[in-house]
């Protein structure tokens, strides 16, 4: 056994991970990037066909990113923002993150995590409510296989049962409604406008069955990222948002996963046409060079905020990191080289193919449904295509394929039976030909020996 590997196995605790085959299995160890790919302590390369965890959009090793860290580290590497104090970097960040908002947006707050930036809309939410004297009105709605964090609240709110078992969540007043998963939950001969006007009328029934007076806010990821690539269904936001505005209930964007250019525009806001009230986003803010996250907020909960902080004192809330300068800076020539790269209009150029070159597999005997949009698909692995019946849990398809596609040099994402797909922003068209043609010899190595074994 390598020294690292032994070292790793007795010494880190690995999020999202099986932790007793972890001490069986050990790491796999990276230890370089470039462009697209990475290498493994062996040297062996592989296509990261999801950034990391969604997030390195801009891949590895970009130069100008890394000279502006080292920048502001020699220049400032740190200085608190608490009690009025700041640093150019964040202040400069804030600015320009207001300019391209969706949606206006008034002031921004720094985190460290797209968990955080959601943790720190949730309190928003309830202080909002309490500042303008509706104390009653603090639960908020999410959905069913929603993903919002790991943080105790943003946990909550996420709609996964793994992240909620034996961690006593989710906590009281966070409540969940219907997943807008079309392919799964749509009744025979349903269209999409038909199940979305479903799903919003069951919405408009819990909040009526809890008290529209109790509800204070609803979180929504554009596309659902790691609940499968969720694309909502045909009209869908634009009834959402009819409900929520009848009774008086905030609407938080969670573009942790889709900001910048993941869905085809800069925001899934702008897909979609989704006008929040406050949009989280985290991972592509940075590139994930440096840990940052932005929560943006409404000029009505700011004021709102304003009241409550003079009534109180001080505003008090707040992360030693936030607005780290580096971090910032980092940000800042992140959302540079998306204009310098016109990364927008790469993904606009890039995603029809691969769009069309994933969806070509749900011909495939282990495929049910693939869905997607922009730089995002997700292919649901079925172990009958006519009853949609997942494959048992224990015989571990997705997590098969996703190592059938490592032995080809190709890193995807197996959560249960969806394979997601999510790769770097700058991703070529020869890249994703690789990328398709590594997943049609995975499948195929897989359904092979299935059929075999079973």
């Amino acid at each position: 056994m390598k020294p690292n590997t032994e070292l790793d196995i007795n010494s880190y605790i690995h999020p999202q991970s099986n932790l007793t085959a972890q001490e069986k299995l050990g790491p796999m160890i990276m230890t370089r990037g470039e462009g697209v790919h990475v290498f493994d302590d062996q040297e062996n390369k592989y296509l990261d066909s999801v950034s990391g965890l969604w997030c390195v959009t801009l891949g590895y090793n970009n130069q100008a990113i890394k000279d502006a860290a080292t920048r502001q580290l020699d220049q400032l590497p740190f200085f608190q923002t608490f009690a009025n104090k700041s640093n150019n970097p964040t202040i400069e960040l804030a600015a320009k993150l207001l300019e391209i908002a969706p949606v206006p947006m008034s002031k921004v707050m720094f985190q460290n995590s797209g968990s955080e930036a959601v943790d720190t809309a949730i309190k928003l939410v309830w202080y909002y409510q309490n500042a303008r004297g509706k104390s009653q009105k603090k639960k908020i709605i999410s959905r069913h296989g929603s993903y919002h964090g790991t943080t105790i609240a943003a946990a909550s709110l996420t709609g996964l049962p793994t992240m909620h078992a034996q961690f006593d969540l989710p906590i009281e007043g966070i409540l969940h409604t219907d997943n807008p998963n079309y392919y799964r939950f749509s009744e025979k001969d349903e269209t999409e406008i038909e199940f979305a006007s479903r799903c919003i009328k069951n919405l408009e029934k819990l909040i009526l069955h809890e008290g529209p007076e109790t509800i204070g806010a609803f979180f929504a990821e554009p596309v659902m990222g790691t609940g499968g690539v969720i694309v909502p269904p045909e009209t869908y936001f634009e009834k959402l948002q009819v409900i929520l505005k009848k009774y008086d209930i905030l609407l938080i964007a969670d573009e942790v996963i889709c900001g910048f250019g993941r869905t085809g525009n800069y925001w899934g806001c702008e897909t979609y046409n989704i006008k929040p009230d406050m949009i989280a986003c985290a991972k592509g803010l940075s590139s994930a060079y440096l840990p940052i996250s932005a929560l943006l907020v409404s000029d009505e909960i700011y004021q709102t905020m304003k009241k409550g902080s003079d009534k109180v004192g001080i505003f008090g809330h707040g992360y030693t990191y936030s607005g780290h300068p580096a971090c910032a800076a980092v940000a800042l020539e992140t959302l540079n080289q998306y204009y310098e790269l016109d990364t927008l209009n790469n993904i606009r150029k890039v995603s029809p193919s691969f769009q069309k070159g994933l969806r070509q597999f749900k011909n495939h005997p282990l495929v049910g449904d693939v869905r997607g949009v922009g730089l995002m698909v997700s292919i649901e692995i079925v172990k009958d295509k006519k009853t949609k019946e997942s494959f048992d849990p224990a015989l571990m398809i997705g997590r098969k394929i996703e190592d059938a596609a490592l032995s080809h040099g190709l890193i995807l994402r197996a959560l249960g039976n969806n394979l997601v797909f999510a790769p770097p922003f700058i991703i070529t068209q020869s890249e994703i030909t690789k990328i398709i043609e590594i997943v049609g010899l995975a499948l195929d190595e897989v359904h092979n020996w299935y059929e075999g074994n079973s």
